[in-house]
C-alpha cells in the first residue's frame, strides 16, 4: 500500500518553511490506519520484541495499538513531571534547547527486547533519548519503527548501529 498518499503536507507549519506531514489524515481513514500499525506489529514481531516503548504523544498512536496486537506490555515515554512512580530521565537537545524524557523505573527487566515505535524520524533526538533509557535500565533496543522518516535531517546517522524501519521516507 502507499501509505504516504495518506500524508497532507501542511506547508509553513509550525513556522514558515517547514513543510509539517500530518499523520492524522491517515489515521482518520480506519484501513490504512490498521495497515500501517500492521506493517509496524510485522517489524516489531521480526525483530523478536517483548516489549513495545513509544514516546510521547504520537508513538502512543502506533505504539499502544502494536503492543495491543502483539499481547506485550507498553512502555510510555513521557516528558518529566508526567509519570506518578520512580523515573529514570535522560536531558536532549533541541534546536532550541533541551528538554527531559522519563520512563518508569521498573518498566523494563534486564535483557528485555525493546521495539521502539514513533510516528516520526527527523533528528532522531528524542529518539536517541529513549535508547539511552532503555538501555540504562538493562534493556536491549531490538529495532526501531516509524511511520515517516524525513531524510537529510540526520536521524537515521544518529541511530546508526540500532536496526531502523520507516513505512515512509521523505526526501528534503
Amino acid at each position: 500500500m502507499d501509505f504516504k498518499q495518506h500524508i497532507k503536507e501542511v506547508a509553513d507549519y509550525p513556522k514558515e518553511g517547514i513543510s509539517f506531514k500530518d499523520i492524522t489524515s491517515l489515521m482518520q481513514n480506519g484501513e490504512v490506519y490498521k495497515k500501517s500499525v500492521d506493517e509496524l506489529v510485522a517489524y516489531a514481531r521480526e525483530r523478536g520484541a517483548e516489549l513495545i516503548a513509544g514516546p510521547e504523544a504520537r508513538g502512543f498512536v502506533v505504539g499502544c495499538p502494536a503492543a495491543y496486537a502483539l499481547e506485550l506490555g507498553f512502555v510510555p515515554v513521557r516528558k518529566e513531571g508526567k509519570l506518578p512512580r520512580e523515573t529514570v530521565r535522560v536531558s536532549y537537545g533541541l534546536e532550541y534547547g533541551t528538554d527531559i524524557l522519563t520512563m518508569h523505573k521498573d518498566s523494563i527487566q534486564p535483557g528485555q527486547q525493546v521495539v521502539i515505535l514513533d510516528d516520526l524520524l527527523a533528528t532522531g533526538g528524542t529518539i536517541e533519548a529513549t535508547i539511552k533509557m532503555i538501555e540504562q535500565l538493562g534493556g536491549v533496543v531490538a529495532g526501531i519503527g516509524f511511520l515517516i522518516e524525513l531524510d537529510g535531517l540526520g536521524g537515521r546517522e544518529r541511530l546508526e548501529g540500532y536496526d531502523v524501519f520507516s513505512l515512509i521516507r521523505y526526501e528534503d
